[in-house]
């Protein structure tokens, strides 16, 4: 099966337009990078209590969806799915888009950006930290390389390989980003083994709702109607992987109920945490899941309704990232259990966090720049199927060793 592939046309005045805005949005992330680059942290929100703050949410975000961002390709590849092949190339792009945008804003965002070259070059494997730097850089690179089998002939017969080892990779990659947090035993809300597994989740539903987007506004800019049945297709997944982010969810928090010791935190994120309460259950749970799988299972597929459900799908893993990061910072470790602490330092109080602007430009800034590789990487390479409107059947490829796809 020969896959025909196209180049963003790239010449109409809202492609430009879109260029600037995007540009504008890049340029204003690096003055605020810049900004807090020469006064510190203290122009942002930030404090000796939250230390990860509004930025990281955004990094995170885009680090979890640049995985999941691959869940097409890996369709495709690992499990033999040639429905998904043509739009494989997208899928692997999205990746090392988002993958490249957050990865800038957590660069930026957690102060010299020079010492760079220290992560790179002096390791410590017993840090978690450490081991995301080689899971990013692997994840890069074996994602540039799949790129590159499906759209060089001569390592045609490598794709499947390839694309196999890219998907057990970012399987890692999204557990290792979940472990930083579930490795942190100095927040009460952290410090779990199942943070792991729930981030491999969040990817599965974060990275396809952002691939489903991308790939309707493309059918739309280019007005070449997406195939009804693919679009089904999709949103069946979609569908899927929202259940399983309620399932994972809704486990963590039982699973910390049980515990007399986790009550404290729970209370204060479920029915006393103020913004995060709020986040957490009217952007999260109900306008980011519930709200999604009622849009995704009830009523005809429609373009109109991807793009409904998938953006709220987006907001809601937006919010639970903040509700993870900076609500669990917010919560007052407890030092000595059965015992008030109180200092001038802050202990036993419950910290407050506002974001400044700077610190929106800065993750508004990674947003825009992973959306901008997007969008000049279409127009450079041919990475677009030619038709939107007819997939070969899943029994047409059968990725097996030397098979000429």
């Amino acid at each position: 099966m020969k896959i025909h592939l196209r180049a963003l046309a790239g010449t109409s005045t809202g492609y430009y337009l879109t260029l600037g805005g995007l540009l504008l949005l890049v340029a204003l992330g690096a003055y605020a990078a810049w900004t807090l680059e020469h006064l510190g942290h203290v122009a942002s929100g930030m404090n000796n209590q939250i230390v990860w703050g509004l930025p990281h949410m955004f990094a995170v975000f885009l680090i979890v969806a640049a995985s999941g961002a691959l869940n097409v390709a890996s369709m495709a590849s690992a499990f033999g799915k040639a429905a998904y092949k043509p739009l494989a190339p997208l899928s692997a792009l999205l990746a090392m888009a988002m993958l490249s945008g957050g990865l800038a804003v957590l660069l930026l965002d957690l102060g010299r950006p020079e010492r760079l070259l220290v992560a790179l070059t002096h390791f410590n494997f017993k840090s978690i930290f450490t081991w995301n730097v080689v899971l990013y850089s692997g994840f890069m690179a074996l994602v540039a390389a799949y790129l590159w089998t499906m759209l060089e002939w001569s390592a045609k017969a490598w794709s499947a390989r390839v694309g196999l080892a890219a998907f057990l990779w970012r399987v890692t990659l999204t557990t290792g980003t979940g472990s930083i947090f579930g490795f942190l035993i100095g927040r009460q809300a952290l410090g779990s083994a199942l943070l792991g597994p729930m981030f491999v989740v969040y990817s599965l539903s974060y990275g396809l709702a952002v691939f489903v987007l991308v790939l309707l506004a493309i059918s739309h800019w280019t007005a070449k109607p997406l195939d009804a049945a693919m679009l089904a297709r999709l949103l069946r997944l979609q569908a899927l992987f929202v259940a399983l982010v309620l399932f994972v969810v809704l486990v963590y928090h039982l699973t910390h109920l049980y515990f007399a010791r986790q009550h404290g935190v729970e209370r204060f994120l479920l029915l006393d945490g103020g913004i995060y309460t709020m986040l957490f259950w009217l952007v999260h749970l109900l306008l980011g899941n519930v709200l999604p799988l009622v849009l995704l299972l009830r009523g005809r597929p429609t373009a109109t309704r991807a793009v409904l459900a998938t953006l709220l799908v987006c907001l809601g893993g937006m919010a639970q990232m903040y509700v993870t990061i900076v609500g669990s910072q917010a919560f007052a470790l407890v030092i000595f259990p059965g015992y008030a602490v109180h200092s001038s330092f802050g202990d036993g109080a419950i910290a407050s966090y506002t974001p400044a602007a700077l610190e929106w430009l800065l993750g508004l800034g990674g947003m825009a720049l992973a959306a901008l590789i997007t969008l000049l990487a279409l127009k450079w390479l041919t990475l677009l199927p030619q038709r939107l409107d007819r997939f070969p059947p899943d029994e047409a490829y059968a990725p097996a060793a030397g098979a000429q796809p």
